[in-house]
């Protein structure tokens, strides 16, 4: 099918956001595979300059933020030179979420480095228009973001897990045990009851369950950085504005203000310029 209408966009998207692979939609909705990543694209494209322009002035009370791993093309100590040089290797997508709304304030597609935590620290900056509480893990190039985006305008502490060794009895890929948490304040006076990363890493088990890129031991892993950038874009995008919160009975932008209707994925798919519309068919 060369030129899907909007019935048949809405359903490919309903596949891809689903959790399923490129090719699982290509045989669930009958659309060939170049138009599905066609399609992905320019929607992808369409959806983070909508967050870019419209996901502002947000007023969040506690900010929570965290970084979750997957690979592109094979992982670094697999990627051949040639390939790193345009993003094969380990990636990182950086998260900051509203942990009482649950709006996906920023995010980025990068590697686990202090640059990157630097730009997600000024886009944020760039997104909240009040002072507000933010909680992160360890990872220290933390500490030098956030202090040259907010300096003292800000209530920051770092939550550090202490993990152990897994049982010798549970296979390779279980994670390592908690054995303790240490609270860390690091500017400002933040409350010790909003010190926590839960809700942002509840998002990160959402990202895996609905983005196959992420599921773990498939082959449906990106084969190219461009396309893990889009699929993330568009996960955001139908986070915030199409998907109920289950404990919030409404979406994250509706419960932040920026909309005041449940989006439907057509409303999703109509985001798309008319350029854009004509490129993907």
């Amino acid at each position: 099918m060369n030129c899907p209408n909007i019935e048949k966009r809405a359903q490919v998207v309903s596949a891809l956001i689903e959790g399923n692979s490129v090719r699982a939609t290509v045989r669930m909705t009958g659309v060939c595979k170049d138009t599905v990543l066609k399609l992905l694209v320019d929607l992808g494209t369409s959806c983070a300059a909508y967050h870019n322009s419209h996901v502002r002035n947000v007023k969040p009370r506690h900010v929570q933020c965290d970084e979750i791993w997957n690979f592109c093309y094979a992982k670094a100590k697999n990627a051949p030179d040639d390939k790193k040089a345009l993003g094969a290797g380990d990636v990182w997508t950086w998260i900051a979420i509203d942990a009482d709304t649950k709006l996906g304030i920023s995010y980025l597609v990068g590697k686990r480095d202090a640059a990157d935590a630097h730009r997600l620290m000024l886009d944020l900056s760039s997104r909240v228009a009040n002072r507000f509480q933010l909680t992160t893990d360890g990872h220290h190039v933390y500490l030098n973001a956030v202090e040259k985006t907010f300096g003292s305008e800000i209530d920051y502490a770092m939550l550090v897990k202490v993990y152990g060794a897994a049982p010798e009895t549970e296979t390779r890929y279980s994670p390592g045990r908690i054995i303790s948490t240490q609270l860390a304040v690091v500017a400002g006076a933040p409350d010790s009851r909003h010190i926590s990363t839960s809700y942002v890493e509840r998002q990160n088990l959402t990202i895996r369950m609905s983005m196959r890129r992420f599921t773990r031991l498939t082959n449906a892993f990106s084969k190219k950085l461009d396309n893990l950038k889009h699929s993330v874009a568009l996960h955001f995008m139908y986070y915030n504005y199409c998907r109920v919160h289950q404990t919030l009975r409404v979406t994250p932008a509706m419960e932040s203000g920026l909309a005041d209707h449940v989006w439907s994925l057509h409303e999703l798919v109509s985001i798309l310029g008319e350029k854009a519309v004509s490129a993907a068919a």
